[in-house]
């Protein structure tokens, strides 16, 4: 396809659609015109892809996760399809703008932060490497929430992305299925002897799905990403008479992790994962039985990863489905549980390891309640014998009237890893210790991963552009060859190219901050850049003492040479997080503040921009010069941003935390600024309990100034947050260690300064990132999943089959 055949099409299928010229569209119209040419031309791929899976019966693994989180995919899947420079070309013959077109759509609103965007870079590198897999979750109506800020306050509004519909999703009606919830269930014994359910009562919900299609980077692999919907079966119709009867329903795929900090939003949230997890469990089953193979070497055809333990259901909802619906019995059947069931643990704060009570599970999914009972029983009955009971108390799924996902997903799966060599450890050794001590061969890791392609082609062209004409295209297959980079540290043409696009990020995102916040600020400054959940534990209070240390510095000697600073900060609270949500205002309040204080002289500015999404984080992140990664050491399992930000050239200041430790590694001590304690010496204080905040208050001079200005009226509109904050720090003793890391903090800091003044040696520091990001790509990380966990392999030589040519999408 070159540009003229191209344009030839998108004004024919334009005229078709809408019955007008390319002058008279809106860009709505035209994105939608695009859209369809785009799935029209992948969607013969996607068919054949999965015929291909089905002849071959390739071994598929299907990923559960509760998030997911593309961002836009209209230039993704130009990129992956090889089309997005010919595409863009063209279009600005006719006069239009591709940024203008992918404007339009919407991001789809399916996640909340790092879990989400990780399941994405998955499926795309799946995809990539032609790897047969798909993804489970749920299609919410309004996702998590929309963020404003008002007079300085979070605020949650509906994120309404489906109002214009989504022209990535197919509905496929003929493959819904039916979910069972509530009422009573008994066992009946039957001629045979065996004991078979019979339900009393509860409800039926039916699961419809939509298919996106997962396009693999010019391979001509397309898989599927199945979102499952809530609808009223027909024969259930007259129950639900009533409008707030219907809307009850309704409410199961509305919006991402409802509040769960009633009783009615904790129920709805376990009936979201019973509800995704028991619709995909027999969508994947019906597919099997079409293959005609003996139900007891699923196994071989069928790997199901639980993406943290909100999808732990699966073990007792196959269990189900073999036991009760296909006759295995009980033995065989927790056989093959563990052989296809794998887990990835994403946290090591014990309140993100989900516990459900046992009377909320009983009334919701009764029959998955007893089967758990069941697993419990012998899961006690079995081990026992040989780790004593000391041990199994501690590790059983049912312990003081709760059931604990995470021990159902270790205990009925072959494999728990962790999601950083850190983390891992910590699991290992402390969080899952216990479970290690069961089962040692069980336990790996696998350090995440970003989709590269993204974070660079897609979302900075400007870098691209200049890695192309200095080391090649290669890169582009294989982020690896990122190294290649490393050759030029000293050459200073390469230096000054990489510093200009640079430049020419901050530019553009300075303006984009002007346009939507009013704030103006300088692209000489150092843009320094948190993006994350707002959560205690990954200190952005920390970032803000620093902040307002630097002001008081400032205010009192004016003359301080200090290079410049743009504070970036990105971030949503979860609605009944109010302690985050106080540190949210906080910083408004502390932006406005120091904003509008002309002795600063725009030494200091604060930009805490709305709505962070992955379409904002593709802006900010390739003007980043800092990134900040400064979590408690020991608390955050990995993290991605530090991923991205580092494959962006920006200089990472960090604990050593999750993925900074690797990160680390490889840059070098001399291109990284860390700080704070060590995850040794956290568990040391959690040990002998001999930390003491107030004594560190009372001493420092510089935290007792910045503390006591939460609390003494310097910061206007604060008296309850400020309130909050103090206390945390110092009534409730500072349970993150943010004054005990503050000194460490304000060190690291200042080296970053004294680099930034040597341009030179900023310069090679940034470029070092550059060229050892290629380490942290989602490609590497899914092949070692895949070889090491699922057992799947690439189609052999599909590509020949089809008679096509590699990685071209014919019109």
């Amino acid at each position: 396809m070159n540009k003229k055949e191209f344009k030839a099409i998108f004004k024919k299928r334009l005229a078709e659609k809408y019955a007008m010229e390319v002058e008279d569209a809106t860009a709505t119209e035209l994105y939608q015109t695009l859209g369809s040419i785009i799935t029209d031309s992948y969607s013969p791929d996607w068919y054949q892809t999965w015929q291909d899976y089905r002849k071959q019966k390739q071994k598929q693994v299907y990923y559960f996760s509760i998030e997911f989180l593309p961002g836009q995919m209209l230039k993704s899947n130009l990129l992956n399809m090889g089309w997005l420079d010919i595409v863009e070309d063209a279009l600005a013959d006719m006069n239009i703008d591709l940024a203008d077109l992918a404007a339009v759509e919407p991001d789809m609103a399916l996640g909340n932060g790092g879990l989400g965007r990780l399941a994405s870079c998955f499926m795309d590198s799946i995809a990539s490497r032609g790897l047969p897999g798909n993804g489970n979750g749920i299609r919410y109506q309004y996702g998590l929430f929309k963020q404003k800020f008002v007079d300085g306050y979070q605020v949650e509004l509906p994120d309404e992305w489906l109002n214009q519909g989504n022209l990535w999703e197919v509905r496929k009606e003929s493959k819904a299925v039916n979910v069972h919830f509530g009422g009573h269930v008994w066992m009946k014994k039957m001629l045979d002897g065996n004991l078979k359910p019979v339900y009393e009562g509860g409800s039926k919900v039916r699961a419809v799905p939509y298919d996106t299609g997962m396009v693999g980077y010019q391979n001509q692999t397309v898989n599927t990403m199945r979102l499952w919907s809530v609808e009223i079966p027909e024969e259930e119709e007259d129950r639900y008479r009533s409008v707030e009867e219907r809307r009850a329903v309704e409410d199961l795929t509305s919006v991402l992790y409802p509040d769960d900090s009633n009783e009615e939003g904790r129920n709805l949230r376990l009936r979201q994962e019973y509800f995704f997890v028991s619709a995909g469990l027999q969508s994947i089953l019906r597919h099997y039985l079409q293959l005609h193979e003996p139900i007891d070497k699923i196994n071989q055809y069928v790997a199901i990863h639980i993406n943290d333990t909100h999808p732990a259901m699966c073990v007792a909802e196959f269990m189900r489905l073999l036991v009760d619906e296909q006759n295995v019995p009980w033995e065989k059947a927790w056989d093959l549980t563990i052989k296809v069931m794998s887990y990835t643990n994403h946290t090591i704060m014990a309140e993100a390891l989900e516990k459900w009570s046992v009377g909320m599970m009983k009334a919701v999914c009764p029959r998955i309640y007893q089967i758990i009972e069941e697993i419990d029983r012998r899961f006690v009955v079995e081990t026992s014998w040989v780790h004593g009971e000391e041990l199994v108390s501690r590790t059983r799924i049912i312990q003081n009237d709760q059931v604990h996902m995470a021990h159902l997903a270790i205990i009925g799966s072959h494999s728990t890893n962790g999601v950083a060599k850190l983390h891992s450890d910590l699991l290992k050794s402390v969080v899952l210790h216990d479970f290690y001590i069961l089962y040692p061969d069980r336990f790996n890791n696998k350090t995440n991963g970003i989709a590269q392609r993204r974070w660079s082609q897609i979302a900075n062209p400007n870098m691209s552009r200049v890695l192309d004409k200095t080391i090649g295209t290669s890169w582009r297959q294989n982020s690896n060859d990122l190294r290649l980079l490393l050759n030029y540290q000293d050459d200073d043409t390469a230096l000054d190219a990489l510093a200009v696009a640079k430049r020419e990020n901050k530019i553009e995102f300075a303006n984009y901050i002007k346009e939507t916040t009013g704030i103006t600020v300088s692209p000489d400054a150092i843009f320094d850049v948190q993006i994350k959940r707002l959560h205690a534990y990954k200190r952005q209070l920390l970032n803000l003492m620093h902040i307002l240390n630097m002001y008081f510095d400032l205010k009192n000697d004016p003359t301080l040479e200090i290079p410049a600073r743009v504070f970036i900060f990105g971030a949503k609270a979860a609605p009944s997080y109010h302690y985050a949500k106080a540190i949210i205002k906080v910083i408004n309040e502390v932006a406005k503040l120091i904003n509008n204080d002309p002795a600063i002289n725009d030494k200091i500015k604060i930009v805490f921009l709305e709505n962070y999404k992955v379409s904002l984080a593709e802006k900010i992140i390739p003007a980043a010069d800092v990134s900040e990664q400064i979590s408690l050491a020991s608390k955050e399992a990995s993290g991605t941003s530090n991923m991205k930000l580092m494959l962006n050239g920006a200089v990472t200041i960090a604990t050593l935390d999750g993925a900074n430790v690797e990160i680390r590694n490889f840059v070098g001590d001399d291109n990284i600024a860390i700080f704070g304690l060590t995850e040794e010496e956290v568990y040391r204080y959690y040990q002998d309990n001999s930390y003491n905040a107030g004594d560190i208050y009372n001493q420092n001079e510089k935290i007792h100034r910045v503390v006591n200005a939460f609390v003494d009226g310097t910061i206007p509109n604060i008296l309850f947050e400020g309130q909050e904050i103090y206390d945390s720090l110092i009534k409730y003793n500072d349970e993150y260690f943010v004054l005990r890391d503050f000194d460490s903090y304000l060190a690291a800091q200042k080296t970053i300064e004294v680099a930034y003044l040597d341009t030179r040696r900023w310069r090679q520091v940034s470029l070092q990132n550059i060229a050892n990001a290629g380490s942290f790509s989602a490609d590497d990380t899914v092949q070692k999943y895949a070889d090491d966990i699922w057992q799947i392999e690439p189609l052999f030589s599909h590509n020949d089959e089809r008679g096509t040519t590699h990685g071209q999408y014919l019109l």
